[in-house]
């Protein structure tokens, strides 16, 4: 630990080896052994062998590891909520973070990257491009009526984002769990506790709403929950609402719901119709999931060089949101919208070099971005100063241009 900051993990002072134990569990219970309300974990006292080896200097087969200076560390001061503040946790089985130990070869780890504290609104507006109000519901004998019902909150990212996802799920007071999807070369943050999703997650977005059509999913997910909260699930008629519900979210019941369940009636969709951007972060988060900073090297007639260099901005949107597009181009003073002939997808973009340097760079320097995105972006400033300096008008500059540009957005190399 360090004085006014917690970080992901520490390293003793003794060793020059990472903590195998390190990701931190917020729930009590898995810090100190026991549901641990009204007292304060000072150390533990491990196994050697439970601990592997930390460069101790001890012979003894037991070691004592003082890992928590007895204070209380707020990790959402918006929803008053709190965490024991400690580095180590109990067993493998009770880890936040499936699998901790491989997690610790990603190379971008380290404990000189401070993690700030989410903004409300930034969490939104990430959570409106990126995240999942799901429910399941499949047939399992141990329940009376033949089916089990699952409320799920999600985030799925690409590995490289695994930071990200744990300052969500810190943000959201250590709840959830993250795991590792080897074949999408993916990671998932999924909050599936009912008392979490009641608690938590369902109070930051009615106190910070979404904006886009998401947030229609939304309500029909919190009333699912509100169901499933009063046990109404476990009868044919809580469980036929539920039905009714789930067939407008999202996209609608499977295949196996519709044969099992007639007479289905689905609730009337909400229509979400946003009047404002409340907020800039708002903004930030939702470029973070759904914006693009484009470099674009296109071959002209009319320069010494054979190549012009030209960059645009893009934020993407189902047409469904059509009207929210509309209120970022007002919100942003720039931009017009493209729609992609291939599907129903339109895009606010900005081409015109002197809106991206005077408007574009400033408000995203001001208001930083989530996760790799931010990289793009600084990459993108980099190729944005060098054509204000001219330089992309000789070989030169143009070669130092093609370089920043083969390692931003899907060129950017990750272990």
């Amino acid at each position: 630990m360090r004085y006014g900051k917690t970080l992901m993990w520490v390293k003793l002072p003794n060793s020059g080896d990472i903590l195998k134990l390190s990701v931190l569990s917020y729930i009590r219970k898995y810090i100190s052994g026991w549901t641990n309300y009204s007292g304060i974990v000072i150390s533990w006292l491990m196994n050697k062998n439970e601990m592997e080896y930390r460069g101790s200097k001890s012979a003894v087969s037991a070691v004592k590891e003082q890992r928590a200076d007895g204070n209380w560390c707020i990790i959402n001061p918006q929803l008053k909520l709190m965490h024991l503040r400690c580095a180590l946790m109990g067993f493998e089985r009770n880890y936040q973070l499936k699998f901790p130990s491989k997690q610790l070869r990603i190379n971008y780890f380290s404990t000189i990257n401070s993690i700030y504290n989410l903004n409300p609104w930034i969490v939104t507006g990430f959570s409106d491009a990126e995240c999942s109000f799901m429910i399941t519901i499949y047939k399992n004998n141990k329940y009376k009526l033949g089916w089990s019902v699952q409320a799920l909150f999600q985030i799925e990212l690409h590995k490289r984002d695994l930071p990200l996802l744990l300052q969500l799920q810190k943000y959201f007071c250590g709840c959830g769990s993250i795991s590792n999807n080897q074949t999408k070369n993916s990671v998932r943050y999924a909050v599936h506790n009912i008392k979490d999703l009641i608690n938590i997650i369902i109070p930051h977005f009615i106190n910070y709403p979404l904006l886009t059509q998401k947030a229609a999913d939304f309500i029909l997910f919190k009333q699912i929950v509100e169901l499933i909260k009063n046990k109404e699930h476990l009868s044919i008629e809580g469980l036929t609402k539920i039905i009714n519900i789930k067939a407008s979210l999202n996209l609608g019941l499977s295949e196996i719901l519709k044969t099992n369940f007639n007479n289905i009636n689905p609730v009337e969709r909400p229509i979400i119709n946003t009047t404002n951007i409340p907020d800039p972060n708002w903004l930030t988060g939702f470029t973070s999931g759904e914006g693009n900073f484009d470099v674009r090297i296109l071959k002209s007639k009319t320069t010494n060089t054979k190549y012009i260099v030209q960059l645009r901005f893009r934020v993407s949107q189902h047409s469904r949101d059509l009207h929210l597009m509309e209120l970022l181009i007002k919100y942003l003073r720039t931009g017009k919208l493209e729609k992609n002939n291939k599907d129903s997808v339109f895009s606010l973009t900005v081409y015109k070099f002197s809106d991206i340097n005077n408007i574009i760079i400033p408000f995203f320097s001001k208001y930083s971005l989530l996760g790799i995105k931010q990289l793009d972006f600084l990459d993108f400033c980099k190729v944005a100063n060098l054509m204000k300096e001219k330089k992309h008008l000789t070989i030169e500059g143009l070669e130092m241009i093609r370089k920043i540009k083969s390692g931003i957005n899907k060129g950017r190399k990750h272990n």
